[in-house]
C-alpha cells in the first residue's frame, strides 16, 4: 500500500499522503492504495481524524491520462465504477475527513478533495475539472458531490468549462472552507480537525453516517434514518459519560466506545 500512497499517524491524525510525483496522478494503483488507506484509517482506532495531503507543491492534477488514453469503452466500463468506489471510500471513511490543498486539485484530483468533510486550500491554489477539454466528464463524483456542493449552476459552470477556478472564488461559493498561507495549509488542516479527536468517535460516526446519508434521502426517510442513529447512541459509554458530565458540571472524558 506505500508505493504511492502512505498513512502517517500522529496523535490521533491519520495523514493520507499521496506521493506520485510530479502531479501525484491517480492512475489505477494510486486509485487502488487510496482505498487501502481508507479502509487503514477506518480500522485503526488509533485515528480519530483524517487529512488527505499531495505534499507541498500539489495535492493531486488529475487522472493518468496517459493511463486512460488507449482505454476502449469496455475497458472503462468495467474500471470506471472502481475509480468511482476508490475515492467513494474516502468519503466512507467514518470520521472527520479534510483535504489539505497546495497547488492543483484538478480532475480526479478535486474530485478526491470533494470526497472529504472539508477542504483547506492555499491561497495560490487551483481546483476545478478540466474533463471537458478531453472530451469526457469527470467521472468520480465531480458531477455529483460538486453539484450537491455549491448548487447546480455553479456546477455546470465549472463543468461544462473545464475552468479552474482559484482559492477566492472557491471559497466564495463554497468549494473550499479555509483559505491560508502555501506554507500553511497542513497546519491549519490539523488545527480544523484537533477539537475531533478527543471528542464522543460514535457520535461523530452518526453524524457523518446521518447527514451524507440523508442527502441521499427525502425528507421523511432522512429523519427516520437520523432518529435510528440517534437511539442507537444511547447504547454507547460515550453517551453516558457525556450526560454524566454534564449533570456533575465537568468536562467529559470520552473514549470512544
Amino acid at each position: 500500500m506505500d508505493d504511492f500512497v502512505r498513512v502517517e499517524i500522529t496523535d490521533g491524525i491519520g495523514t493520507i499522503r499521496l506521493e506520485r510525483p510530479p502531479m501525484n496522478a491517480l492512475n489505477t494503483q494510486v486509485q487502488e492504495e487510496l482505498r487501502a488507506a481508507a479502509k487503514a484509517a477506518t480500522d485503526d482506532p488509533g485515528v480519530r481524524a483524517v487529512i488527505v495531503y499531495g505534499g507541498e507543491k500539489v495535492f493531486a492534477a488529475g487522472a493518468d491520462i496517459k493511463e486512460m488514453a488507449d482505454m476502449s469503452y469496455v475497458d472503462m466500463a468495467t474500471r470506471a465504477a472502481e475509480l468511482s468506489s476508490a475515492l467513494g471510500a474516502i468519503a466512507r471513511i467514518p470520521k472527520p475527513v479534510v483535504a489539505a490543498i497546495t497547488g492543483y486539485a484538478l480532475g480526479g484530483g478535486c474530485e478526491l478533495a470533494l470526497a472529504c468533510d472539508w477542504r483547506v486550500a492555499a491561497e495560490d491554489a487551483r481546483l476545478g475539472q478540466p474533463e471537458i477539454k478531453l472530451g469526457i466528464i469527470p467521472g468520480a463524483g465531480g458531477t455529483q458531490r460538486l453539484a450537491r456542493l455549491v448548487g447546480p449552476a455553479r456546477a455546470k459552470d465549472i463543468v461544462l468549462s473545464g475552468r479552474m477556478v482559484d482559492a477566492q472564488e472557491a471559497l466564495r461559493i463554497g468549494l473550499v472552507d479555509r483559505v491560508v498561507p502555501a506554507g500553511e495549509v497542513y497546519q491549519a488542516a490539523v488545527e480544523l480537525v484537533r477539537p475531533y479527536l478527543t471528542g464522543p468517535a460514535q457520535a461523530l460516526r452518526a453524524a457523518k453516517l446521518a447527514i451524507d446519508g440523508g442527502l441521499e434521502m427525502d425528507l421523511a426517510s432522512g429523519l427516520a434514518w437520523e432518529s435510528q442513529l440517534f437511539a442507537g447512541l444511547f447504547a454507547t459509554d460515550d453517551r453516558r459519560e457525556g450526560m454524566a458530565a454534564f449533570v456533575d458540571k465537568r468536562p467529559p472524558d470520552f473514549t470512544g466506545r
